[in-house]
């Protein structure tokens, strides 16, 4: 039996500022989209990969999510790593830096970690 990605899942509290912080910080798009009374899920594509992000809101949320320890974080590789770091600085969004490993993370409008590093 085998398995393909298919997307990761992040839920927000206000789609339309999560979408736009994704396609200002990593130039992700809309891809698809569901809508239905009580929730709307977004999937965000690169244009690049076959992986998406699914943004899910919910009609009824209104408290931040508990991301607890928020031990996890999606990558995103880039080739214009310098580029990257000047936009996210100039953008107030980067969170934490690891110079030593040449990498650094950004945080979304719900506090997920996007982890940034140089394409290979």
């Amino acid at each position: 039996m085998a398995f393909t990605f298919a997307h990761n899942n992040f839920n927000v509290l206000d789609l339309e500022k999560s979408i736009k912080f994704y396609q200002e910080a990593l130039g992700l798009e809309v891809v698809r989209e569901k809508k239905t009374p009580d929730f709307t899920l977004a999937y965000l594509g690169d244009k690049q990969t076959p992986h998406q992000l699914e943004l899910t809101w919910l009609k009824d949320r209104k408290k931040p999510y508990d991301l607890g320890e928020n031990e996890f974080h999606l990558a995103f590789a880039t080739k214009d790593f310098a580029g990257a770091y000047a936009k996210h600085k100039q953008m107030g969004c980067i969170c934490y830096e690891n110079p030593a490993m040449g990498i650094y993370f950004i945080t979304d409008p719900d506090g997920y970690w996007l982890e940034i590093v140089p394409a290979k």
